[in-house]
Order: C-alpha cells, then sequence, then structure tokens
C-alpha cells in the first residue's frame, strides 16, 4: 500500500555529490521509519543510512557516516540521501524503503515492508 520512487542517480566523478530522492506514495501515514541500502554488483544488500518519520532520529552504516546525510519532508513525503566525497566503492544500486511498525532497529534489510526500483549510482575513478 506504500510505493515509492527512487531518483537522482548517475555518474559522478570521485569527490562529486549526488542526492537521491526517495518519493513515497499511498498508505504513507503508516511509515515509521524509512531507509537507504545498496547493492553492488556480487555483493549482498547493505545498510546505508535510516531516519525515523516522527523524530527525524538518523542512523548511518559507518562506512558513509561523515560523508552521508539522510533527511526527510513529512509534507512532500520525500527522504533525501545527500552523498558528498564519493568514492568508487559507493557505486551500487541505491534503494529506498519504508517500515510501517517499528521493529526496534532501522539497520536490517528484512525490517522493511516496502521498496523501491532503485537508482543506479557509479562513482568513476
Amino acid at each position: 500500500q506504500v510505493q515509492l520512487v527512487e531518483s537522482g542517480g548517475g555518474l559522478v566523478q570521485t569527490g562529486g555529490s549526488l542526492r537521491l530522492s526517495c518519493a513515497a506514495s499511498g498508505r504513507t501515514f503508516s511509515t515509521v521509519a524509512m531507509g537507504w541500502f545498496r547493492q553492488a554488483p556480487g555483493k549482498e544488500r547493505e545498510f546505508v543510512a535510516a531516519i525515523t518519520w516522527s523524530r527525524g532520529s538518523t542512523k548511518y552504516a559507518d562506512s558513509v557516516k561523515g560523508r552521508f546525510t539522510i533527511s526527510r519532508d513529512n509534507a512532500k513525503n520525500t527522504v533525501y540521501l545527500q552523498m558528498n566525497s564519493l568514492r568508487p566503492e559507493d557505486t551500487a544500486v541505491y534503494n529506498c524503503a519504508a517500515m510501517n511498525t517499528w521493529k526496534g532497529t532501522s539497520d536490517k534489510t528484512w525490517l522493511y515492508d516496502y521498496w523501491g526500483q532503485g537508482t543506479q549510482v557509479t562513482v568513476s575513478s
């Protein structure tokens, strides 16, 4: 009952920046947290960042802390991921996800209920 659409991916050089957006529609009033995950070729999907919808509490993977910033606009039902100082190892398909009931933490793939289609981020060296 929630649809998520990511945008903002693309090709950027090492050290550059991108801002990803994830627009939610449907039963967004049930959302308690939204997160960003990524998956590189041949690797499992990994947690990037998450934010709670009510308080805006954030959590980041160690690999992106200090470089990425997650934020949300409740009025627009949109979550953003500002990515700075990008590195080739950031290359992946980035997906946003929505959690409709709180399950104790926000950094695990299986805790989310809805997923977007993904947007490709490629960082060249």
